[in-house]
């Protein structure tokens, strides 16, 4: 990535930044790794922090080889990937695949420049990573619940890489890599504070032992019972009832576990009152019964 502005700017920045931290994996021990069991699946190349990065930016006229991800924990920033231009926020990821031959650009504003954390990535486990968190060039940002938490990911590699770029070290942060590029993942599919899909999520999980229709529940969070059925099957895979029977069978394993209540009284617990169509849909979740599933040895 590189201290330095994007190369078809005038402005082009000689020095670094203020209490930044780079590391820059050799080359030669990158296509070490890319060789091996492990790191061929995924090796960090290159990572750091940039603190309030003004006039940091590139200009990649044919994409990179590594897949690029940046966090904007303060300041903004912008994007150009494929026709588009996108701002980019604080609790923002930018995520650019590699290896596509697309030309991409970003950079710090000039008015409140950007403070990121960033790595690159290599490896025939990436793009399937990457293809898992959602992005596209139509749209290379994911919105971060926890900033904090996969900052500290990304911590945890800059400081192990300031180490030691040994095989071990290599093997170590491709598995933090992992970790940060499946987070980016989930972070992409939970729904933003504030929003409908995740105001209908806590009324259901609210109310695990009731029950409630599509329209009451698109009503309640201010959206049509089509629009909430939609973000239901983008976020979960399935619809608005299959999400809150999934939460009912979680709160029964839970109850089964760890009360002696009867098979009866689990149910009603959560809201299936007839025994039997609780143990039928039990049975459908998990391929045993309740009984059967509590008599399974756990741990």
């Amino acid at each position: 990535m590189g201290p330095f502005l994007t190369e078809r700017s005038p402005l082009a920045r000689a020095t670094g930044f203020q209490n930044q931290r780079l590391v820059v994996v050799p080359r030669p021990l990158i296509r070490e790794a890319l060789a091996r069991p492990i790191t061929q699946r995924l090796v960090v190349t290159d990572a750091g922090v940039f603190p309030t990065a003004r006039q940091h930016g590139r200009h990649r006229p044919h994409g990179a080889n590594e897949t690029i991800v940046i966090l904007c924990v303060a300041g903004t920033g912008w994007v150009e990937t494929g026709n588009s231009r996108f701002e980019v926020r604080k609790s923002t990821a930018v995520v650019l695949p590699g290896g596509t031959g697309q030309a991409h650009s970003y950079g710090a504003s000039s008015e409140d420049p950007w403070t990121i954390w960033w790595c690159h990535v290599r490896g025939s486990d990436a793009a399937e990573l990457i293809e898992e968190s959602g992005v596209s060039s139509e749209c290379p940002l994911i919105p971060l619940v926890a900033v904090d938490r996969l900052t500290a990911m990304l911590d945890e590699i800059i400081t192990a890489l300031e180490q030691d770029q040994s095989p071990a070290r290599l093997v170590a942060t491709a598995g933090m890599a992992w970790r940060l590029l499946t987070s980016l993942a989930v972070d992409r599919r939970l729904p933003e504070q504030g929003s409908p899909l995740q105001q209908a999520m806590k009324f259901l999980e609210d109310r695990v032992d009731g029950s409630i229709r599509l329209p009451d529940l698109a009503r309640v969070v201010g959206v049509s019972s089509s629009q909430l059925s939609k973000l239901f099957r983008e976020a979960t895979g399935g619809g608005v009832l299959a999400h809150h029977t999934a939460l009912k069978m979680a709160r029964a394993r839970l109850l089964l576990d760890t009360t002696d209540l009867t098979i009866a009284e689990v149910g009603r617990e959560v809201g299936l009152n007839d025994q039997f169509y609780f143990s039928r849909q039990f049975r459908r979740m998990h391929g045993v019964s309740p009984s059967a599933y509590r008599a399974e040895r756990k741990g």
